[in-house]
């Protein structure tokens, strides 16, 4: 009974904070060039004929001519200005939009990252601090932006994008909206130099924007919108008729490749599912922390962060026998599916050969857990 109501208690605190931080909306496209900051520009001067405190806190117009003429009437708070490495740069100005408190603040470029030092290292992290504040925050971002798609993007474009916003900080928009362009109607904006200055076109048009590659970054743009859509029906249908609530368990090795492959694709999953997940590391005695190799160590430690920054909670079991150690964390945290990295095939015939794996199998079954082999 006590428990019952702390968990409401809780809950109405829940609202109460909730209420009180800023709505934040998101335009998503496949690329650059597509009309994500020109639609932020025709929402701002919206708002403002409808009598609401909007202001520009960054924008990046790319001197794009039909971009740049609407910020025309739009008022705008100074960037911040610092000097690095001998040049004077600019930065958003956090402290100064939570100063003036506009209703709603237009914040470009969210996968940005801050000139070394800075409050924040990431402009994700800025307008996190905005919303806190209660300022709505409208932003835009490219989907190759996203960290859990970035083996995807790299597979796709052949580029490992640096600047990345965790996939957390999208679940926390309150709407997402998809700029979609035709790939025809994108090149066409290329060639017509509405996208980058002509002398950028033609080594655009052989790398970035090949029409099958933007085929399938609107494909991935247009999912993940749509996995947006669904977690918000989830979240607003009323408990008595919401589906069951899925716990993903991502196991991973010191297998720095397979574990950020095995992380990333959990992460879609859970994003996907609207669930919570963990990432389980079990530490056999052969690779305690006096006989694991330095550079492994590393490794584990960079994907455990990687973990955390997509919305993971970390655990890490001692234990002699992996297959067991798996076994007490799904019981220990109720959780409906084991995802795994595909084994090697020697590997596989091994442990599908041992009793502890069929046990393993045996166990997930009878408890109604799926398992997940993610290549």
């Amino acid at each position: 009974m006590k428990e019952e109501k702390e968990n409401n208690a809780q809950h109405f605190l829940d609202l109460i904070q909730k209420s009180r931080k800023g709505k934040f909306k998101v335009y998503i496209g496949m690329s650059a060039g597509v009309g994500k900051t020109f639609r932020m520009l025709q929402e701002a001067h919206s708002l403002l004929k409808n009598g609401i405190d909007v202001k520009i806190g960054y924008i990046e117009t790319h001197m794009r001519k039909e971009t740049h003429e609407l910020l025309s009437g739009l008022p705008v708070i100074p960037r911040r200005t610092i000097f690095y490495k001998g040049k004077q740069l600019e930065e958003l100005d956090v402290q100064a939009i939570i100063n003036l408190r506009p209703e709603v603040v237009i914040v470009d470029e969210l996968a940005h990252t801050n000139i070394e030092g800075s409050k924040n290292e990431k402009r994700w992290q800025d307008v996190l601090e905005i919303l806190e504040a209660g300022i709505n925050v409208i932003s835009a971002v490219n989907i190759q932006h996203i960290e859990s798609l970035n083996e995807d993007v790299k597979r796709i474009t052949g580029i490992d994008v640096q600047e990345r916003i965790p996939d957390n900080v999208l679940r926390l928009a309150d709407e997402v909206v998809n700029i979609d362009l035709t790939s025809e109607d994108l090149i066409a904006r290329l060639k017509e130099g509405k996208i980058y200055t002509a002398d950028k076109i033609q080594t655009a048009l052989t790398n970035f924007f090949k029409s099958e590659q933007i085929l399938q970054l609107r494909e991935l743009a247009l999912k993940e919108v749509a996995s947006q859509v669904v977690r918000k029906v989830e979240n607003e249908v009323p408990q008595l008729h919401a589906l069951k609530h899925e716990k993903l368990l991502a196991c991973i090795s010191s297998n720095d490749k397979t574990a950020k492959i095995v992380i990333r694709k959990a992460a879609r999953l859970a994003s996907y599912y609207n669930g919570s997940w963990y990432v389980l590391y079990v530490e056999t005695p052969k690779e305690s922390s006096t006989k694991i190799a330095l550079d492994k160590q590393r490794h584990l430690i960079n994907n455990f962060k990687l973990a955390v920054q997509l919305g993971a909670e970390v655990i890490k079991l001692e234990h002699k026998n992996i297959a067991d150690a798996i076994v007490i964390a799904v019981e220990e945290k109720q959780i409906t599916t084991v995802c795994i990295g595909k084994p090697h095939l020697n590997l596989f015939k091994v442990i599908l050969s041992t009793t502890i794996f069929r046990r393993l199998l045996n166990r997930l079954s009878l408890s109604n857990v799926d398992l997940v082999i993610l290549s």
